[in-house]
């Protein structure tokens, strides 16, 4: 029991420390961060604003609910983007720090360091969403009386689970052409239909809007929370041995290196 006690003490210690070298990469970038957020700021009110443009060329929809569709959809773009761009690029971030070398060959193990990625995506990227969401909601005024925005976070952590597995093994664009970000999943082909079905991003899309249009509690939302525990149960395992495997050959072919 001490020796399992030990073990499991050294391996938290090593997901803190992941995580609070994750935080300081942050500060020592604020600046950086700060101006991409703009830029994602800017992105998501020229995505939004097509639903006010829609009235003033003649068409006839409730404009509330058709941008807060769209603010949702470029919210959890960005989310998505988050999660993607820290995990996709644990080996890049390593090199542009020279330490490379330190990481892989440190004594923890390769599913709590790439959990501990993910852990701080997450809770970096509901920051960096929440406040998004925020700013161009009140820039456009939209007031969501009915919204539930804690079952709307709880499907967006459930789904962040699927996001770190498919994260690993950089599956990002095709997954976000089929999930419906910005149209619903029943404009595309049926083969894309198709693929929509076990992309996490369809659910965690669907739940969200269904939570802050409409007011749906956990409740309501039991088929998209199970849908994405089952993508997560599979994409977790995947994605680590998909990464472990990448690791593997590069140490064994000498391409663990800071260039190349």
């Amino acid at each position: 029991m001490r020796t399992m006690n030990l073990a499991l003490r050294h391996e938290l210690v090593g997901l803190g420390g992941v995580i609070e070298r994750n935080i300081y990469l942050v500060k020592r970038y604020i600046w950086w961060d700060v101006a991409f957020f703009l830029w994602t700021v800017a992105n998501t009110l020229t995505i939004v604003f097509i639903a006010k443009g829609i009235p003033a060329v003649g068409g006839h929809i409730d404009v509330d609910k058709v941008t807060t569709i769209l603010l949702v959809g470029a919210v959890i773009w960005a989310y998505l983007g988050i999660i993607f761009e820290i995990l996709t690029e644990t080996v890049a971030w390593e090199r542009w720090e020279g330490t490379i070398e330190y990481t892989f060959m440190a004594p923890l193990s390769r599913p709590v360091h790439l959990i501990g990625m993910g852990l701080f995506a997450i809770g970096y990227g509901v920051i960096r969403a929440s406040l998004l969401f925020g700013v161009v909601a009140a820039f456009f005024g939209l007031h969501l009386h009915d919204a539930n925005y804690a079952a709307a976070l709880v499907v967006l952590m459930v789904a962040s689970i699927s996001f770190i597995g498919i994260g690993m093994m950089t599956a990002v664009l095709p997954l976000l052409v089929v999930s419906g970000v910005y149209y619903p999943v029943s404009v595309l082909p049926g083969w894309m239909q198709a693929l929509a079905k076990i992309s996490p991003a369809t659910y965690a899309l669907r739940g969200c809007r269904a939570a802050i249009i409409n007011g749906a509690g956990l409740s309501d939302l039991t088929t998209e929370i199970w849908a994405l525990l089952v993508i997560g149960a599979v994409s977790i395992p995947l994605g680590l041995w998909t990464f472990r495997t990448g690791e593997r050959y590069a140490k064994k072919h000498g391409k663990l290196k800071r260039s190349g």
